[in-house]
């Protein structure tokens, strides 16, 4: 059903809704025993329909090639089979974690005898709108099951094969465990009139939305959406190398947060080199990224020490690269490096390589981006490696959820109080 008439698409989106807003009910008290054996039947689909998927995605990298998609995106873009291992051991991971649903965050006894309990809760319906990435179908689809949601997937139209043949395995999971296929549903048209449905909310069926993909998406998404977003636009990630840094710690952690994989939000953008260090520090690390294969773009005073680099301009300061390109500024000291990053920062990722413990404290309470690092790569800027079991995205906003979205962040609370007849003078 990839082609819907126009006319036929806003129908289609309110009825997809209409019957998420359905599912969601018995999900919100489903038990996690049902939830669980549900998610480690949709891990044990994925292995086992790993060709399907992998002659899907077969399908979406080739039209992509044909339509000159970046290297970026197409490795966004790629399946294996370790990256669908991968997936479904994402999902076991995500059904071993404790069911959120329930939990008593908080509870307290009032002088008039009320007892107060703050108690997590399912947020309702979430829609998902995300490109390339066909690994989000199951992340999304997984997290949002477990914390007892009833999730919309429209995944862009470069990942439609991939994504379906990944769905089809979610749906296995939910009717093994007895729940209702419409808890997780795939949007079936790439028409982008889709996108701006669910953008409305769909009549009130649709609580929150996700976005995951470029900087235009999330951009329309931010602007044009009539329920709360949970979203970073970009991800201009730091990394600052403090005059007391080790400098082989420091080499190897800035090729990995640049080039482990530049086309995650948590790839570094700008290295931030303390003037203390320029003599010894410096060339090291130029030369280490390049011959990894990363072009520099230096600012006036590098290239004075290092000559025959690209020049960066103002705009590269706050570009997201997402490719094998990264820029380079010597700061004075860890007050230079925060100045610069609190100028140029989308409030992601920042680190901070250093043996000062009171430059790392004073990094660490003056930044104001979702996660910050001492001596590690910006690359762990992920539910998984959080411990979450995944994420559903980043979140840079300063309400509800703020850096990896995982479960915990996809409930809500509620209150309960329980009385023995106090009525309020």
């Amino acid at each position: 059903m990839l082609d819907v008439v126009k006319d036929d698409v806003q129908s289609l989106m309110l009825e997809i809704g209409a019957r998420a807003r359905a599912a969601a009910q018995p999900l919100a008290i489903a038990t996690a025993e049902r939830k669980h054996a549900a998610l480690i039947s949709m891990a044990a689909a994925i292995v086992e329909r790993k060709d399907e998927i992998l002659a899907a995605n077969a399908i979406d990298l080739e039209n992509a090639r044909a339509t000159d998609m970046t290297p970026a995106l197409i490795d966004r873009l790629t399946l294996n089979e370790t990256r669908i291992r991968g997936m479904a051991d994402g999902i076991r991971a995500i059904g071993e974690l404790r069911d959120p649903v329930g939990d008593i965050i908080a509870e307290w006894d009032r002088p008039n005898g009320l007892h107060i309990e703050r108690v997590r809760t399912p947020l309702g319906v979430i829609g998902v709108i995300y490109e390339s990435r066909p690994n989000v179908t199951a992340d999304a689809g997984a997290l949002c099951l477990k914390a007892g949601n009833a999730v919309i997937l429209r995944g862009g139209s470069d990942s439609v094969h991939s994504s379906r043949a990944i769905h089809a395995c979610l749906a296995r999971g939910l009717r093994d465990a007895g729940l209702p296929e419409d808890a997780i549903q795939y949007v079936p048209t790439t028409d982008r009139a889709a996108v701006g449905a669910m953008l409305t909310g769909l009549n009130g069926t649709i609580d929150v939305i996700v976005p995951r993909g470029g900087k235009s998406l999330v951009a329309r998404v931010q602007s044009e959406a009539r329920v709360p977003v949970f979203a970073h636009l970009e991800g201009i990630c730091h990394v600052y190398v403090d005059g007391s840094a080790d400098l082989d710690m420091a080499r190897k952690i800035v090729v990995n947060a640049k080039m482990r994989r530049t086309g995650i939000c948590g790839a570094a953008e700008t290295l931030l080199v303390d003037s203390a260090v320029i003599g010894s520090h410096l060339v090291p690390l130029l030369e280490a990224l390049t011959e990894a294969g990363c072009e520099i773009r230096a600012s006036s005073t590098v290239l004075k020490i290092v000559p025959g680099l690209k020049p960066a301009t103002e705009e590269d300061w706050s570009t997201e690269y997402l490719d094998a390109i990264i820029s380079v500024a010597i700061v004075d000291g860890v007050g230079g490096a925060i100045a610069h990053i609190n100028r140029y920062s989308s409030h992601h990722t920042e680190a901070i390589i250093s043996e000062d413990p009171k430059a790392v404290e004073r990094f660490f309470n003056e930044i104001d981006s979702a996660i910050l690092v001492h001596n590690a790569s910006t690359q762990f800027a992920d539910g998984g490696e959080f411990g979450m079991g995944g994420e559903i995205g980043i979140a840079t906003g300063k309400m509800h959820a703020r850096g990896p979205v995982g479960v915990e962040q996809l409930t809500s609370f509620k209150y309960r109080v329980r009385g023995n007849g106090q009525t309020r003078p």
